[in-house]
């Protein structure tokens, strides 16, 4: 484990040599979780003195704008070093975190061509397939040889990102396919590349969702994602690691909407007290609101409330089961839905799955609720209307779970806005209004 005064010593100590063999006993990750902690004069310091390769390493796993000072306050040499041996999708997310002035600032410190296919890449709309690709890959003219190709890799394979897989491309930039570097070593090294290319290669369009290109990968078990523009040319390569972070992402975002709170933008302890304030309180208003109508049903049975004070005993024990069986439901589908497990065109097969564990469980719960209203000392009618109603209820909040995040997922909303707490607040109201109608046909009320 890294001691951050020990770092500073090394700093301080300006040693070199001594500096660059204490940082490669760590992994970059936690290199940087340590410069975020020093004061600015060591930041710099400690960039000027290590290797350009290893400072990109440990730049990408800061934030854009603490990236930029950096690589602002350094020499412009070592700026351009640095910067391009960063990986170009790290490079594209910095340039559109920062201002654009900063970030033509730095796009000047990059070879032309290098610069041009940066500038293609920021063109892309946030959370596609193209803003997420990196055009650190190895790329082959299908009329090289197997040779000529291995040169090329010895060349540029110390920036490449991927390189078990070299990309096959026409004269005009179009994907031809793919081979690998196995291949390529055990062919005879005359063979023109074209003669072992594989041509069914899975790719994407950079107009893809990166969540649909994240599915994609996992359901093939790649390690890459070749991207193509609209005219079939080879823009940048997705490499697992990106959209693993991707998945997490889309993880996180559906685990705090299904809390009933706006996703973060940031790390939890990155987010201001405001920040939370601000991503709560919209749906804490929106659900403050929807609650309120069950304070409206239950003014309308009040009259059957007064002649069966015993009916309110199980009021919270009602509610509580069907938000609670909503909320099992509904978390199951949106994760299901997330990973493609489940389309719209099973909805009645999903309704069909639902009910029916809704009717098993509801079986469950009814027996054990009425026992306890027997245990309470109500009569045994009133232990018979909150069983039937827990029977009724836990059906019916299974049937709105399973129909709403498939509706609105063909309406091409996230499921996951049908959170836990809104399922809760409609079940509620509704729960009550089937609780006070069963006990007036039962009770004659």
């Amino acid at each position: 484990m890294i001691r951050l005064e020990e770092l500073k010593n090394k700093i301080m100590e300006s040693d070199k040599n001594s500096l660059i063999a204490y940082v490669e006993l760590f992994r970059p990750f936690d290199l940087a979780n340590c410069v975020e902690k020093l004061d600015k004069t060591e930041q710099y310091k400690l960039m000027e003195l290590l290797p350009p390769i290893i400072s990109a390493e440990i730049l990408e796993y800061l934030e854009p704008a603490l990236q930029y000072r950096i690589l602002n306050h350094l020499e412009e040499t070592l700026t351009s070093q640095v910067l391009y041996e960063m990986s170009s999708d790290v490079v594209v997310d910095m340039m559109l975190a920062i201002h654009r002035y900063q970030a033509e600032k730095l796009l000047n410190h990059l070879p032309e061509d290098y610069r041009e296919k940066v500038k293609t890449l920021m063109t892309f709309p946030e959370h596609t397939a193209g803003s997420l690709a990196t055009i650190d890959y190895i790329a082959a003219r299908s009329s090289w040889t197997i040779e000529q190709t291995l040169q090329h890799f010895r060349k540029i394979g110390h920036k490449a990102e991927i390189t078990s897989y070299v990309y096959v491309t026409g004269n005009k930039g179009e994907l031809l396919g793919v081979v690998s570097l196995k291949e390529l070593i055990l062919t005879e090294p005359r063979t023109e590349i074209s003669k072992i290319v594989t041509e069914d290669v899975i790719y994407v369009p950079a107009s893809m969702e990166q969540e649909k290109a994240a599915e994609l990968l996992s359901n093939y078990d790649l390690v890459a994602l070749p991207v193509i523009d609209v005219q079939n040319r080879l823009i940048g390569v997705i490499t697992v690691d990106d959209l693993i972070d991707v998945i997490h992402e889309e993880a996180t975002e559906d685990i705090q909407k299904l809390g009933g709170s706006q996703p973060l933008t940031a790390t939890y302890f990155k987010s201001s007290v405001f920040q939370l304030y601000r991503k709560r309180i919209i749906w804490l208003l929106i659900l403050f609101v929807a609650e309120a109508y069950t304070g409206t049903v239950l003014r309308h049975y009040e009259e059957t409330l007064s002649e069966v004070i015993a009916l309110a005993f199980f009021i919270p024990l009602l509610i509580g089961t069907g938000g609670n069986t909503g909320t099992q439901t509904v978390s199951t589908l949106v994760r299901a839905l997330a990973v493609g497990e489940v389309q719209f065109r099973d909805i009645f097969k999903v309704i069909r799955k639902e009910v029916t564990t809704g009717l098993m469980t509801g079986v469950s719960i009814s027996l054990i609720a009425f026992a306890r209203a027997r245990f309470l000392g109500v009569e045994s009618k009133i232990g018979l209307v909150v069983g039937i109603t827990s029977l009724t209820i836990v059906i019916w909040a299974s049937f709105v779970a399973a129909t709403l995040p498939l509706i609105l997922h063909k309406l091409k909303a996230d499921p996951a806005v049908i959170s836990g707490p809104f399922i809760t607040t409609l079940v509620d109201g509704t729960g009550l209004i089937i609780y006070f109608t069963i006990a007036k046909l039962i009770l004659h009320l």
